[in-house]
């Protein structure tokens, strides 16, 4: 099951030029010094936003706060299992995570 997600992880991010995946075991996507995406162990996508978008999303989605290795990842949305099936749309939630660690200071 975490092959096949890995796999579905990877075809999204390939949908996404401006960057790319990182991570051997714990694969993640990270720019200007902020991770923004994240595959946990479990095989649950995370996507990190701003505040007011991570309340819209977790409402819109039918969602909630992503967590990995046990703890909650604050900024992160977890991305449900019935939105995989829209790689189109799910890049475009990518690439606003993406914007939006762009917008923050550099680490």
């Amino acid at each position: 099951m975490w092959e096949q997600k890995l796999k579905l992880y990877d075809q999204l991010i390939d949908k996404c030029p401006r960057f790319e995946r990182k991570g051997k075991t714990v694969p993640y996507t990270s720019a200007n010094g902020h991770m923004f995406s994240l595959l946990n162990k479990e095989g649950e996508i995370g996507m990190r936003f701003s505040k007011p978008v991570q309340e819209k999303y977790i409402e819109e989605f039918g969602s909630s706060k992503f967590r990995s290795h046990g703890a909650e990842m604050r900024g992160y949305v977890l991305i449900p299992d019935h939105m995989l099936d829209d790689l189109d749309k799910l890049s475009e939630y990518l690439n606003e995570s993406y914007d939006y660690v762009m917008s923050l200071d550099p680490k």
